[in-house]
């Protein structure tokens, strides 16, 4: 009888049926805990906002951005910006106020977090295939026409969409009541598994597109090295991995307890205990909103300038700095011998390694005879190659 019940769809029940369901109590009043969450959750979310708006507002406004990579890191600051407004929502509609949401309500606020975090997270791996393409071929920017970009930002928002609508539409508990979370409880258990193991493999894809672009500039460095100093080639292969350790670093501190909570939840259901701690997992998955463009973009000499320059702006302090050349003011592009020094540093590693291109030609000249921007460079020292052309163009 028990499963013939929880088998029937029934969706004449309230929020409340459901967390009373799964034993998730709905604060009456206002607790120390939900204050606490409250509070840090909308600290985060105004600094996630401000701070994605001012990459946004850095790329639109610079013309020397307007190439794909910056495309897709503005669309990831758009996500992310998205992400804050999402959590702040939900802090807005969480305590003692979760009571009160009717069904749609209650999945709205899911589906915003879903997709938001969904397509913040196809934007890192969005850019990690980028910047695989640009090493790979040694271009200072990926050749992808910006057709092409729109088309790939579209697939991501599309995909992250979908993803938030699912639960709402196909893959809740209404219809089967022993499937209910404990976290969120009228997902499915079985689609909170489905999601975490979704960015697990994300995370697996990024790592790969990572290792094999350290390996492959640690061959070409250690190739380099043998017209230079070890110690160059060593300073190379050690930032390199400060870099990629950064990036995946970042991901798995934000990412790795929410995943690990939903996992606990989808396969233990309430043995789990995950609603012990689910609501600060969602926090620190937040801060990856904010994490993001200062690994991605607050990194680049030139996005600093610019924020500066909006800053100064936005404080009055405009006016006597119109005299001087705004970075972004200027439609032109640079003099060739800025345009020379900026390629040089685009591919340049932090640690110079002296090297003419007349020999690394001679050295590597299949490479070098795919490599753009080099115009005007020869007998001019090298850095060693690839690096910043990641995320920075230091």
């Amino acid at each position: 009888m028990e499963s013939s019940v929880s088998s029937t769809c029934d969706y004449s029940h309230n929020v409340t049926f459901f967390y009373n369901l799964v034993g998730k109590k709905i604060s009456a009043e206002w607790t120390t805990r939900d204050f606490l969450v409250i509070g840090l959750g909308l600290t985060v979310c105004v600094i996630v906002v401000l701070a994605n708006l001012l990459v946004m507002v850095a790329i639109s406004k610079n013309h020397r951005f307007h190439f794909p990579i910056y495309y897709l890191l503005g669309n990831m600051a758009a996500a992310d910006l998205f992400a804050g407004i999402a959590y702040g929502y939900l802090m807005l509609h969480t305590g003692p106020w979760t009571g009160t949401l009717s069904k749609e309500q209650w999945y709205i606020r899911g589906a915003l977090i879903d997709i938001s975090l969904t397509a913040s997270v196809a934007n890192l791996l969005a850019v990690a295939v980028e910047r695989h393409q640009t090493i790979i071929t040694m271009q200072l920017h990926s050749n992808m026409t910006k057709r092409r970009v729109v088309l790939l930002i579209v697939c991501i928002w599309a995909v992250s969409i979908a993803m938030g609508l699912v639960p709402s539409t196909l893959w809740n508990c209404e219809c089967d009541l022993g499937d209910c979370s404990t976290v969120a409880p009228l997902y499915s258990r079985r689609f909170l598994i489905f999601w975490a193991v979704f960015n697990l493999l994300t995370f697996l894809v990024m790592a790969a597109v990572y290792t094999r672009i350290f390996v492959y500039v640690r061959y070409e460095t250690w190739s380099a090295s043998r017209h230079t100093t070890e110690m160059r080639h060593r300073e190379t292969v050690v930032n390199l991995m400060k870099t990629i350790s950064m990036v995946l670093g970042a991901f798995v501190i934000c990412w790795l307890p929410g995943l690990v909570t939903l996992l606990l939840d989808g396969l233990l259901g309430a043995a789990g205990h995950a609603n012990a701690y689910e609501k600060f997992c969602l926090v620190i998955a937040e801060c990856n909103s904010l994490v993001n463009p200062i690994i991605y973009s607050l990194r680049d000499d030139e996005m600093r300038r610019t924020f500066k320059w909006i800053l100064c702006c936005l404080c009055g302090r405009g006016g006597d700095r119109r005299r001087e050349r705004s970075p972004v003011g200027n439609n032109s592009p640079p003099p060739p011998e800025v345009t020379a020094a900026r390629q040089t540093r685009l591919l340049a590693v932090s640690g110079s390694l002296k090297i003419s291109l007349s020999v690394w030609k001679r050295t590597t000249k299949e490479t070098v005879g795919r490599c753009r921007g080099y115009d005007g460079l020869q007998d001019k020292p090298l850095s060693t190659l690839y690096w910043h052309a990641l995320y920075t163009t230091e």
